[in-house]
């Protein structure tokens, strides 16, 4: 845009309001940032239908203007905080979706199995909690889960050292949420009966965000001490969850008895969960069959594998 000369004008604006005006400026950009164009177009404007003597000094005057509200803009962005509901969403968004353990499993055959990942949103508490539901199966039989839970996801309170509160529950009518988010919407429970099949309460971790220079975006584990626990044999259980960057997962759960024994979960470290990948290009059924014919989807050997496997923890 430019600006014809109106004339010789003898008068020449007054700057005193410049101080007052870049601080209005400033503060009215920082609140709204598309107060920015109206502002530099109806300036713009003005000084082309106003005095061409006092055009060099605008044009200074806008140019500074200009360089300051981009550097508010710029100091807004950089320091805009997450807040506590954030790290709640990322660690939903996260947890969610189909995953599974088959590189794992390759590499170590003999403490892993090849499990299904599955985990999606079912209803929203009046907190804003989100409940999400939760069920693991062995990669050839999904339809067949033998471990299902709700989880619930929500800010840590703010007398806690931590981000992120995720505690499982039992499901009131476990069969009858089966393949659960395989369903289409119109075939699961409504989000009001999901809250009401939401039973006891099992473990809780309390997640943080990582250090810088690790892998993981949150991680944590239960309490010292774990949650009651009675299977196989054990009298409390714990559990560690790592969210990592591309939506992976660790989780590490285990039961112990009296004697501090471990008695279920795995014991060399935990499962890893990486997300389902995008359907391979050319691939047709005999890639599938090839795959479900892998021996990491039969536990031939399940008897002497069963003690180091996930599905002891159920």
């Amino acid at each position: 845009m430019t600006c014809e000369d109106t004339g010789n004008q003898k008068k020449k604006p007054s700057l005193e309001f410049y101080p007052l005006f870049h601080h209005s400026i400033l503060s009215l950009t920082h609140s709204n940032p598309r107060f920015t164009i109206h502002f530099i177009h109806s300036y713009i404007i003005h000084m082309c239908t106003g005095p061409s003597n006092g055009w060099s000094r605008a044009r200074g005057l806008v140019v500074k203007t200009l360089v300051l509200i981009g550097g508010a803009l710029l100091v807004k962005r950089l320091t805009k905080s997450t807040t506590r509901w954030d790290h709640a969403r990322i660690v939903s968004q996260s947890i969610a979706g189909e995953k599974f353990s088959k590189e794992q499993a390759s590499r170590d055959p003999d403490n892993f199995f090849n499990l299904r990942w599955l985990c999606c949103p079912a209803a929203d508490m009046v907190d804003g909690s989100k409940v999400l539901y939760f069920e693991q199966a062995f990669w050839r039989t999904p339809h067949k889960p033998f471990r299902q839970r709700f989880c619930m996801v929500k800010p840590c309170p703010k007398e806690m050292r931590c981000d992120v509160e995720f505690s499982t529950y039992a499901i009131r009518d476990a069969e009858e949420y089966k393949n659960f988010c395989d369903r289409s919407r119109d075939q699961r429970p409504l989000p009001e009966e999901v809250i009401g099949d939401v039973a006891e309460h099992l473990t809780t971790i309390h997640l943080n965000r990582c250090e810088r220079g690790k892998r993981c975006l949150y991680e944590g584990s239960t309490p010292p001490g774990g949650f009651p626990n009675s299977w196989n044999g054990a009298s409390y259980c714990t559990s560690e969850l790592a969210v990592l960057k591309n939506n992976e997962i660790h989780t590490w759960d285990r039961g112990y008895d009296d004697d501090e024994k471990q008695v279920w979960g795995v014991k060399n470290g935990p499962y890893e969960f990486k997300p389902a990948p995008g359907p391979a290009t050319g691939a047709g059924p005999a890639s599938t069959s090839v795959d479900m014919l892998s021996p990491l989807n039969f536990p031939l050997s399940i008897g002497k594998r069963i003690e180091g496997s996930f599905v002891l923890q159920e």
